[in-house]
């Protein structure tokens, strides 16, 4: 499988040019997606309206959520390097930036967008615009990461894996919280 993920990660990244270098950086940097995440705020408040004041706060906790399970616990106990700090790989990688922090399983960037994506596919049940607007951004982000040689698939497909689980258990919590504030207004 380490064969198999330095082949895959090495076809993406072999495969640059200026354009997608810049569009790539781009991706990665969470500072171009404001007003990304200011239309979601906007859209929320706007569908939800009330409801928006439990879930922006959530939103929040679960994406410190993900990016402490990612960062702060998963990269220290796998402590697997990225590729871009991988001695074998430094010659042959394009690198277009800095390569970030020494470990890189599971990728974070990956694991926020995934648990944001599911979070709100299950909140919008799936039947809106935004459902494929967020997948397409979650893809993009976690695409730029190989693409930039700062983390192999498998460092994406299991960041993934933890944010749609994360999503999955705060939509679990959305769902309880919101039911006993319904109560209690119904009282």
């Amino acid at each position: 499988m380490i064969s198999i993920d330095k082949k895959l990660l090495l076809f993406i990244n072999g495969h640059h040019s200026y354009i997608f270098d810049s569009l790539m950086l781009a991706a990665t940097d969470r500072f171009f997606w404001i007003p990304f995440y200011a239309g979601i705020v906007g859209y929320l408040i706007w569908k939800l309206r009330k409801k928006a004041l439990i879930l922006i706060p959530l939103i929040a906790l679960l994406i410190t959520a993900a990016d402490q399970f990612a960062s702060g616990l998963v990269k220290p106990l796998v402590g697997r390097l990225r590729p871009c700090h991988e001695p074998s790989l430094k010659d042959l990688l394009h690198l277009v930036k800095d390569c970030g922090g020494e470990m890189g399983f599971i990728s974070s960037h990956a694991a926020n967008s995934f648990a944001l994506t599911a979070f709100l596919m299950l909140v919008t049940r799936f039947n809106n615009p935004l459902s494929i607007l967020l997948i397409s951004w979650a893809i993009l982000i976690s695409y730029s990461r190989i693409y930039l040689g700062v983390h192999y698939p498998a460092d994406i497909i299991f960041g993934w894996l933890a944010g749609m689980t994360l999503g999955i258990v705060f939509y679990v919590i959305y769902k309880v919280i919101s039911g006993k504030i319904e109560k209690r207004l119904l009282i």
